[in-house]
Protein backbone atom coordinates (compact mmCIF):
# COMPACT_ATOMS: atom_id res chain seq x y z
CA UNK A 1 0.00 0.00 0.00
CA UNK A 2 1.60 3.29 -1.10
CA UNK A 3 2.82 5.97 1.89
CA UNK A 4 4.06 9.00 2.54
CA UNK A 5 6.92 10.56 5.29
CA UNK A 6 5.83 11.40 8.44
CA UNK A 7 8.16 14.32 8.38
CA UNK A 8 11.12 15.48 6.20
CA UNK A 9 14.60 13.30 5.84
CA UNK A 10 17.71 13.28 3.98
CA UNK A 11 20.85 11.78 2.60
CA UNK A 12 24.42 11.99 2.45
CA UNK A 13 26.87 10.28 0.07
CA UNK A 14 29.97 11.24 -1.75
CA UNK A 15 30.37 9.33 -5.02
CA UNK A 16 33.57 10.11 -6.81
CA UNK A 17 34.37 13.86 -5.06
CA UNK A 18 30.77 14.54 -5.81
CA UNK A 19 29.14 15.31 -3.01
CA UNK A 20 25.32 14.48 -3.27
CA UNK A 21 22.15 15.23 -0.70
CA UNK A 22 19.22 14.08 -0.79
CA UNK A 23 16.26 15.61 0.90
CA UNK A 24 12.41 14.39 1.00
CA UNK A 25 10.03 15.45 2.61
CA UNK A 26 5.92 14.76 2.66
CA UNK A 27 3.43 17.01 0.80
CA UNK A 28 0.08 17.31 0.24
CA UNK A 29 0.26 19.01 -3.31
CA UNK A 30 1.63 20.74 -6.54
CA UNK A 31 2.35 23.83 -4.91
CA UNK A 32 3.76 22.14 -1.47
CA UNK A 33 5.98 20.60 -3.91
CA UNK A 34 7.19 23.79 -5.26
CA UNK A 35 7.77 25.18 -2.26
CA UNK A 36 9.68 22.78 -1.10
CA UNK A 37 12.23 22.48 -3.57
CA UNK A 38 12.42 26.29 -4.05
CA UNK A 39 13.29 26.49 0.26
CA UNK A 40 16.09 24.01 0.19
CA UNK A 41 17.63 24.56 -3.33
CA UNK A 42 21.06 25.65 -3.27
CA UNK A 43 22.33 28.16 -5.37
CA UNK A 44 26.02 27.46 -4.54
CA UNK A 45 25.26 24.03 -6.15
CA UNK A 46 26.27 22.73 -9.23
CA UNK A 47 22.48 21.16 -9.89
CA UNK A 48 19.49 20.82 -7.63
CA UNK A 49 17.49 17.96 -9.58
CA UNK A 50 14.22 17.29 -8.27
CA UNK A 51 10.73 14.86 -8.66
CA UNK A 52 7.83 14.98 -6.83
CA UNK A 53 4.48 12.74 -6.87
CA UNK A 54 0.81 13.19 -5.79
CA UNK A 55 -1.64 10.78 -6.72
CA UNK A 56 -1.27 10.32 -10.66
CA UNK A 57 0.14 14.44 -10.94
CA UNK A 58 4.44 14.50 -10.69
CA UNK A 59 7.02 16.22 -12.11
CA UNK A 60 10.63 16.13 -12.09
CA UNK A 61 13.53 18.80 -13.15
CA UNK A 62 17.32 17.18 -14.18
CA UNK A 63 18.50 21.05 -13.97
CA UNK A 64 21.16 20.95 -16.98
CA UNK A 65 22.44 17.25 -15.70
CA UNK A 66 22.10 15.16 -19.31
CA UNK A 67 18.11 14.24 -19.93
CA UNK A 68 16.66 11.23 -18.15
CA UNK A 69 20.22 11.24 -15.42
CA UNK A 70 18.55 12.67 -12.50
CA UNK A 71 14.99 14.04 -12.60
CA UNK A 72 13.56 10.19 -13.80
CA UNK A 73 15.50 8.24 -11.45
CA UNK A 74 14.30 10.75 -8.55
CA UNK A 75 10.96 9.66 -9.56
CA UNK A 76 11.84 5.99 -10.36
CA UNK A 77 13.04 5.88 -6.77
CA UNK A 78 9.44 7.88 -5.24
CA UNK A 79 7.33 4.78 -7.47
CA UNK A 80 10.19 2.24 -6.48
CA UNK A 81 9.80 2.76 -2.49
CA UNK A 82 6.02 3.21 -3.40
CA UNK A 83 5.60 6.63 -1.91
CA UNK A 84 3.14 8.97 -2.71
CA UNK A 85 2.39 12.43 -1.84
CA UNK A 86 6.22 13.12 -1.65
CA UNK A 87 9.02 15.75 -2.89
CA UNK A 88 12.79 14.56 -3.26
CA UNK A 89 15.41 17.09 -3.86
CA UNK A 90 18.68 15.89 -5.10
CA UNK A 91 21.77 18.61 -4.80
CA UNK A 92 25.39 17.66 -6.35
CA UNK A 93 28.23 19.43 -5.84
CA UNK A 94 30.96 18.33 -8.66
CA UNK A 95 33.53 16.94 -7.44
CA UNK A 96 35.93 17.29 -10.89
CA UNK A 97 35.48 13.16 -11.82
CA UNK A 98 32.69 13.42 -14.59
CA UNK A 99 30.04 10.03 -13.41
CA UNK A 100 28.84 9.88 -17.30
CA UNK A 101 25.02 8.98 -17.94
CA UNK A 102 24.84 5.40 -16.00
CA UNK A 103 26.62 6.64 -13.14
CA UNK A 104 25.20 10.16 -12.81
CA UNK A 105 21.46 7.85 -12.91
CA UNK A 106 22.53 5.53 -10.06
CA UNK A 107 23.69 8.31 -7.82
CA UNK A 108 20.77 10.85 -8.00
CA UNK A 109 18.40 7.48 -8.27
CA UNK A 110 20.40 5.84 -5.64
CA UNK A 111 20.88 9.13 -3.40
CA UNK A 112 16.74 9.14 -3.45
CA UNK A 113 15.92 5.61 -2.28
CA UNK A 114 18.11 5.21 0.51
CA UNK A 115 16.96 8.89 1.55
CA UNK A 116 13.18 7.76 1.21
CA UNK A 117 14.50 4.12 3.21
CA UNK A 118 15.89 6.23 6.14
CA UNK A 119 12.68 8.20 6.66
CA UNK A 120 9.54 7.28 8.78
CA UNK A 121 6.50 6.45 7.01
CA UNK A 122 2.90 6.62 7.16
CA UNK A 123 0.25 4.58 5.37
CA UNK A 124 -2.32 6.03 3.26
CA UNK A 125 -5.40 4.52 3.22
CA UNK A 126 -7.89 4.85 0.50
CA UNK A 127 -10.95 7.17 1.72
CA UNK A 128 -14.80 7.84 0.21
CA UNK A 129 -16.77 11.03 1.12
CA UNK A 130 -19.67 10.86 2.82
CA UNK A 131 -22.49 12.95 4.55
CA UNK A 132 -25.03 11.95 7.06
CA UNK A 133 -27.27 13.98 9.44
CA UNK A 134 -27.33 13.28 13.43
CA UNK A 135 -29.96 14.39 15.94
CA UNK A 136 -28.57 16.44 19.20
CA UNK A 137 -28.68 13.63 21.30
CA UNK A 138 -27.20 10.78 19.00
CA UNK A 139 -24.17 13.14 17.86
CA UNK A 140 -22.05 12.02 20.96
CA UNK A 141 -22.16 8.60 20.48
CA UNK A 142 -21.47 8.46 16.65
CA UNK A 143 -18.71 10.90 17.21
CA UNK A 144 -17.08 8.38 19.20
CA UNK A 145 -17.53 5.55 16.78
CA UNK A 146 -15.21 7.45 14.35
CA UNK A 147 -12.47 7.21 16.01
CA UNK A 148 -12.81 3.59 16.30
CA UNK A 149 -13.47 2.99 12.85
CA UNK A 150 -10.46 5.35 11.37
CA UNK A 151 -13.17 7.64 10.01
CA UNK A 152 -12.14 11.77 9.63
CA UNK A 153 -14.62 14.34 10.77
CA UNK A 154 -14.12 17.09 7.57
CA UNK A 155 -16.87 19.57 8.20
CA UNK A 156 -20.08 19.85 10.37
CA UNK A 157 -22.10 22.22 10.15
CA UNK A 158 -25.22 22.43 13.00
CA UNK A 159 -29.17 23.09 12.85
CA UNK A 160 -32.22 23.70 14.59
CA UNK A 161 -32.55 19.57 15.27
CA UNK A 162 -28.41 18.31 14.91
CA UNK A 163 -25.62 18.35 12.51
CA UNK A 164 -24.70 17.40 9.28
CA UNK A 165 -21.44 15.82 8.90
CA UNK A 166 -18.92 15.44 6.39
CA UNK A 167 -16.89 12.21 6.79
CA UNK A 168 -13.89 10.99 4.99
CA UNK A 169 -14.17 6.84 5.42
CA UNK A 170 -11.63 3.97 4.90
CA UNK A 171 -13.20 1.60 2.08
CA UNK A 172 -12.46 -1.59 4.06
CA UNK A 173 -14.71 0.88 7.20
CA UNK A 174 -17.39 1.93 5.06
CA UNK A 175 -20.01 -0.76 5.83
CA UNK A 176 -19.33 -0.94 10.05
CA UNK A 177 -19.48 2.95 9.61
CA UNK A 178 -23.36 2.19 7.91
CA UNK A 179 -24.24 -0.35 10.48
CA UNK A 180 -23.35 2.00 13.61
CA UNK A 181 -24.98 4.90 11.64
CA UNK A 182 -28.13 3.14 11.24
CA UNK A 183 -28.21 1.25 14.85
CA UNK A 184 -27.91 4.92 16.34
CA UNK A 185 -30.27 6.48 14.63
CA UNK A 186 -32.69 3.46 14.52
CA UNK A 187 -32.42 3.47 10.74
CA UNK A 188 -33.63 6.96 10.07
CA UNK A 189 -30.16 7.67 8.68
CA UNK A 190 -27.17 6.65 6.04
CA UNK A 191 -24.20 7.51 4.76
CA UNK A 192 -24.48 9.71 1.43
CA UNK A 193 -21.69 9.73 -0.94
CA UNK A 194 -20.65 12.87 -1.83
Amino acid sequence: MPATLLGPCDYREEIRKSRFLALAAPISDAAEAQAFIARHSDAAATHNCWAWKVGNQYRFSDDGEPGGTAGRPILAAIEGQDCDQVAVLVIRWYGGIPLGTGGLARAYGGSASKCLQGGERLELVARGRYACHCLFAELPLFKARLAELETLLEHETYDGTGAELQLAVPAQRLTELQRALADISRGREQLRPL
